[in-house]
């Protein structure tokens, strides 16, 4: 991660807690805003149906005082229409007033219509005011003489027998109500939907004369009958969410009627939404603000002393010690370019007295291979004496042949340590340097395999001479001695229950001649037994089986060598001897 990265990193990190408390007061102000509109609708819609309520109560009292008036009373035409006229704009709301006889004829009214001019019969207040003796009030229905949506309260006229002698009715103007209400004060953007009982429209602010007297739609009007006394947040009549409070049903209401008042989320919340951007604006820019007052800090305080360092080390990296910091104070980099210059000089000392050490070794190496590159060739030449006075002294004898043989071995093994500087072999190399005379075309003759293992110059120097002697015995009397033989060396490395690992090889010989045990130990016998035995502290398992010689070698390699890690102590018998 680039510094630029890491510095934008720390500024956002800093900025996460005024975030924090920024969304904090963010959740608390809407909680609280929420809170306060929730009980605004609510309290508003309980008052306008405590206004209707009262409205509705006065309207009864009005109409029981004139079901007692003589000239009401008396159904007499002419007196009846004139008191009625004298009612008008003296009850708050009521436009019209008349009175209807038991059969529902009219008899007189504030418009001077005849008597029976229409009846009322059918009208479902006036068949609830004569069925109960009291007061009734209808659906709203458009005056058959005004044509105006109302509301009709109706008050059965008692009669002496206690059978009503009529009816007196009021109309009332419900645009006159819903002015009312709306000059009652509604929240600003606030809606006031009043239904009755049916679902009929009977107030609506705004828009009252587009909405009074249709019938909600079927949804609509079945939330509100299901958050009576509650808030909910619904969709208004013309599709908006509204934060709506629902009045309970009370006694003191108007008859069967639901109240909702609705308010505006938006405008509920408008105040915080514009102090939200307002904080976000803000906090954008002083984020912005931060990150380059950190970033031009950065380059001059930071970047500028970690490109120095950075520089100084790519310099030192490539080999040039010479280069330095220049970095110096008290501060935290000042501290480090002095260390790194201080490192950067002791590097540059001890390069030198290296460097000359270095030289000496060199020249101490090549000495080393001088001499034993003399050494080889100087025990090359004596092996090559001892073999020309081998074959001299005893061409015909088998013995002297053998003796021959083992002495090239030991010169071949020689000189494949030599190529090394007497570092050691490989097993693989040391099988490949004795079974090269006898590759052939054929494929299948030779079945070699085991892990790449690197031996030590004793155990080169051994088991190339048990090799030999291995090979040798197969191409005169084993497998190699005939073509259609066949050779298996395999071996592995195992580790023991002490942690010590050893060398396992199986040599198997197949498709020779049959094999005869022989009547005693030979030379090479007890060669293969000493050098693997005595030399490397292992042990030989040779079985001269019909089918071909199995010989199995079992060799520890982390032991100790048997003659030269031998180290005497004063005070032993072997000092003394």
């Amino acid at each position: 991660m680039s510094l630029t990265k890491r510095i934008v990193g720390l500024v956002s990190l800093a900025l996460l807690p005024a975030l924090a408390i920024q969304g904090y007061n963010e959740y608390a102000l809407r909680a609280a805003r929420g809170d306060a509109v929730r009980g605004e609708a609510i309290r508003t819609a309980r008052g306008v149906a405590a206004d209707l309520g009262q409205f509705g109560r006065g309207t009864r009292q009005v109409l029981g005082v004139l079901a007692e008036v003589p000239e009401i009373r008396a159904k007499d035409p002419a007196p009846c229409t004139a008191y009625l006229k004298t009612l008008l704009g003296k009850v708050p709301g009521a436009f019209f007033f008349g009175v209807a006889d038991a059969e529902g004829g009219i008899v007189c009214n504030t418009l001077g219509s005849a008597p029976g001019a229409y009846t009322l019969a059918d009208r479902r207040y006036f068949q609830d005011a004569m069925r109960t003796g009291g007061l009734a009030i209808g659906d709203i229905v458009s005056g058959r003489v005004t044509g105006i949506p109302t509301m009709q309260f109706a008050q059965a006229i008692p009669g002496p027998d206690g059978r009503p002698l009529g009816i007196v009715i009021a109309s009332v103007d419900l645009a006159y109500l819903a002015e009312h209400q709306a000059r009652g004060g509604l929240p600003p953007d606030a809606t006031l939907t009043v239904v009755d009982r049916k679902g009929t429209v009977m107030i609506r602010v705004p828009d009252h004369a587009d909405w009074v007297g249709r019938s909600l739609p079927p949804e609509s009007f079945a939330a509100l009958a299901a958050n009576r006394g509650g808030v909910v947040d619904l969709h208004g009549v013309r599709g908006n969410l509204r934060i709506t409070g629902i009045a309970a049903p009370s006694p003191d209401d108007l008859d069967g009627v639901t109240v909702a008042v609705g308010l505006s989320p938006r405008l509920a919340y408008a105040d915080i939404d514009a102090a939200t951007r307002r904080g976000a604006i803000l906090i954008v820019l002083g984020a912005l603000m931060a990150l380059a007052a950190a970033l031009l800090a950065g380059r001059a305080f930071i970047r500028r002393p970690v490109r120095r360092l950075l520089t100084a080390a790519s310099a030192w990296r490539t080999g040039d010690l010479g280069a330095r910091t220049g970095l110096s104070g008290s501060g935290e980099f000042g501290q480090l370019g002095e260390a790194f210059d201080a490192m950067a000089a002791g590097l540059e000392k001890h390069e030198g007295a290296l460097r000359a050490e270095i030289a000496r070794s060199h020249l101490l190496q090549e000495r080393q291979t001088m001499m034993l590159h003399e050494l080889n060739h100087r025990v090359r030449n004596t092996l090559t004496t001892v073999q020309s006075l081998a074959r001299q002294s005893r061409r015909t004898d088998a013995t002297g042949e053998r003796l021959e043989g083992r002495i090239i071995a030991l010169a071949k093994t020689h000189d494949l340590l030599s190529r090394d500087a007497w570092a050691g072999a490989s097993l693989e190399m040391l099988l490949e340097n004795e079974l090269a005379p006898f590759v052939d075309a054929r494929q299948d003759r030779f079945l070699i395999d085991g892990p790449d293992i690197e031996l030590p110059p004793r155990y080169v120097l051994a088991l190339s001479m048990t090799l030999h002697e291995l090979t040798t015995n197969a191409a005169k009397h084993g497998a190699l001695s005939v073509e259609g033989g066949r050779l298996e060396i395999i071996w592995r490395v195992e580790t023991g229950s002490d942690g010590a690992r050893r060398l396992a090889l199986d040599w198997r010989e197949s498709g020779g001649p049959p094999v005869v045990t022989p009547p005693a130990r030979g030379i090479g016998t007890r060669l293969i037994n000493g050098g693997v035995g005595h030399e490397l502290g292992g042990t030989v398992d040779l079985r001269f089986a019909t089918g071909g010689l199995h010989c199995t070698l079992a060799v520890p390699l982390d032991a100790q060598d048997r003659f030269t890690s031998f180290r005497a102590d004063s005070g032993s018998p072997r000092s003394a001897a």
